[in-house]
């Protein structure tokens, strides 16, 4: 178990470099305009039709979550990924 907690925390640092790295070179090219694109975006250029639906079925069936699963999906990307990747890599990190 704590070799999969380390390898998903592994992918999950990975993933925060590379949208890290997007939002960077989109603001490049936008001639230095800041670009950070926001879980929400990210879900949508993946699948957009299970972003409507996941949003939908929140708004009909949890609406007390809705408002905080909503801020959630604001956060960026790269954020998101890293923050919960680097805690995972501390807590499973190598014991000595």
């Amino acid at each position: 178990m704590t070799i999969f907690m380390r390898l998903l925390s592994l992918i999950l640092i990975v993933a925060a470099l590379v949208f890290l790295g997007a939002d960077a070179v989109s603001s490049l090219e936008r001639g230095g305009q800041l670009v950070v694109r926001n879980l929400d975006s990210v879900w949508g250029m993946i699948e957009p039709d299970s972003l409507a639906g996941f949003k939908s079925w929140m708004q009909n069936h949890a609406a007390f979550m809705a408002q905080g699963v909503y801020s959630s999906l604001a956060l960026p990307a790269w954020a998101a990924t890293g923050v919960v990747g680097v805690i995972l890599a501390f807590v499973f990190g190598r014991r000595h």
